[in-house]
């Protein structure tokens, strides 16, 4: 069973061609295709914010124009007194952290020193008891007179 088929290419009125294929006898089907109108290609989408300004004149003398310009520059000066806040508030908690850093360390060192002595201390009164102890196996035997009855 060989399968035949045909093709035959058509445009339609929006540019887009259209192929239409036969095979066998179940009739034409059409599959569009996608053409483009202008030579070039195409193009870049405009977006929709930027497409009314493309033609529009801006009349710098207007009351519109000064009042938006006004607003455009109170809230440019609150973003930059904002950033700068920000920027001194950052700053002081860099000293705050610093100056905590400098009392932890030296805090530490304290301790350390601290627990110095105290170890020589604890090492000291082990080493005295252990000369005043006498090993288990060469202890003297004293005899208790009231247990020498029994």
């Amino acid at each position: 069973m060989s399968k035949t088929s045909q093709q035959n290419t058509t445009t339609d009125a929006s540019g887009a061609s259209v192929i239409h294929t036969q095979a066998h006898s179940s009739g034409l089907q059409q599959v569009p295709q996608l053409v483009p109108v202008s030579p070039g290609g195409g193009g870049k989408a405009v977006p929709p914010s930027k497409q009314g300004k493309k033609n529009s004149f801006v009349d710098r003398n207007s009351d519109e124009y000064r009042q938006r310009r006004e607003r455009n520059n109170m809230a440019v000066k609150k973003s930059r007194l904002k950033s700068k806040q920000k920027a001194q508030d950052t700053l002081q908690r860099v000293n705050q952290l610093k100056e905590e850093n400098e009392r932890l360390e030296a805090k530490i060192k304290l301790l350390t020193k601290e627990l110095s002595v105290l170890k020589d201390l604890f090492l000291e009164h082990a080493h005295n008891f252990a000369d005043n102890v006498q090993p288990v196996g060469t202890e003297t035997t004293t005899t208790n007179p009231e247990n020498s009855g029994q």
